[in-house]
């Protein structure tokens, strides 16, 4: 899906939303690498990422091509800051109308904007492909993250108590949430 959006941050910054492009596979796969080394709050470990900058660029490509599914880069300063994206939950009759979201940001641009910016941007392109759910794993104790989506009308619909496993063997709670789009 083609996405493209030019919002001022909290910072008197601009921010670049779109998709990606063949020519980000590099500095997107950087950006994952980033990101998920910051956090404990995020699905996988950066050593965990099967990628390289050509099957990235691929998976860009594709993603723009799709009607029902995005990819949407954060470039601030021509860097790319964070990627948000949405997913078809299944192709089934019974969950044709679901979609799951997911978000990273570096480190040093929480708190500016960009979160709630490619939220946004990605319950639009939600809405633009047709669902009528969208759905998120939060880890619990990612307050900030939880009060966002909240305020954006996302609503709790369960927790996994033991979700995720960090290295350390410890559980992480996460919360189950859902925005109705129609």
């Amino acid at each position: 899906m083609v996405y493209y959006k030019e919002i001022k941050l909290n910072d008197g910054r601009v921010l670049v939303m779109r998709n990606g492009e063949k020519e980000d596979g590099e500095a997107v796969l950087e950006n994952f690498i980033a990101t998920h080394s910051e956090s404990d709050f995020l699905l996988t470990y950066p050593e965990e990422c099967v990628f390289t900058p050509e099957k990235e660029s691929k998976y860009l490509e594709m993603k723009k091509n799709e009607e029902r599914e995005a990819e949407i880069l954060a470039i601030v300063d021509k860097r790319v800051v964070g990627t948000a994206g949405i997913d078809g939950v299944g192709r089934g009759m019974k969950v044709v109308h679901r979609c799951s979201f997911g978000v990273s940001i570096l480190k040093e641009y929480w708190g500016k904007g960009i979160g709630r910016a490619l939220t946004e941007a990605s319950i639009e392109c939600a809405k633009k492909a047709g669902y009528s759910q969208m759905e998120l794993d939060v880890v619990k104790d990612n307050e900030r993250a939880v009060r966002l989506y909240k305020s954006l009308g996302f609503t709790e619909y369960g927790e996994n108590e033991r979700g995720f496993k960090n290295r350390e063997g410890e559980y992480q709670s996460v919360v189950l949430m859902k925005l109705n789009l129609d």
